[in-house]
């Protein structure tokens, strides 16, 4: 009887490209049926031969796995079926306060961010370090004196990205 060779159990993104799962076996010419436990995650419930490539789906508020079943088939025979698990994390949202204008030497207080999610971190990038706040960062953005050495209004965006389970 053949045995399958599995890929290892892996997370991934909410709408990321998961490539192609290959199969592959103690047993040359052996072929493979699979069956998936959970088709929201993007991927079909069932299917022959390697695991397609598919757009991962989880518009959710937590992590959703799928149970990948793999049975291998030789000469009208069948093998030992076979799992990994896929499990695909949502992405976070971030809250941010609103945008505010302010006189040089103004002393601006720390901005922190929220999401509708427990456990995401921030990260935050500044496009104009010339208004007294460094270009990057993470967790809440520092307090800081606004500055402006210039005769001419000066502006600048801060991007602030949710990080959870690793998806950005």
């Amino acid at each position: 009887k053949p045995v399958v060779i599995l890929p290892v159990n892996f997370a991934i993104c909410n709408g990321v490209s998961v490539p192609v799962s290959t199969f592959s076996s103690n047993i040359s010419g052996t072929t493979y049926t699979w069956t998936n436990s959970n088709s929201s995650i993007g991927l079909a419930s069932n299917g022959s031969g390697n695991l397609p490539s598919f757009s991962a789906v989880n518009n959710s508020t937590s992590p959703i796995s799928a149970i990948i079943t793999v049975t291998p088939y030789l000469n009208g025979c069948a093998g030992t079926a076979s799992s990994f698990t896929i499990t695909v994390n949502p992405l976070s949202n971030v809250i941010v306060p609103g945008n505010s204008t302010v006189c040089s030497g103004t002393s601006i207080p720390a901005s922190s961010f929220s999401s509708s999610l427990p456990g995401t971190t921030f990260s935050w990038t500044n496009s104009n370090t010339a208004i007294g706040l460094p270009g990057s960062g993470s967790g809440t953005v520092p307090a800081f004196i606004a500055s402006n050495t210039s005769s001419v209004i000066i502006a600048a965006n801060i991007t602030v990205t949710p990080i959870r389970n690793g998806c950005a």
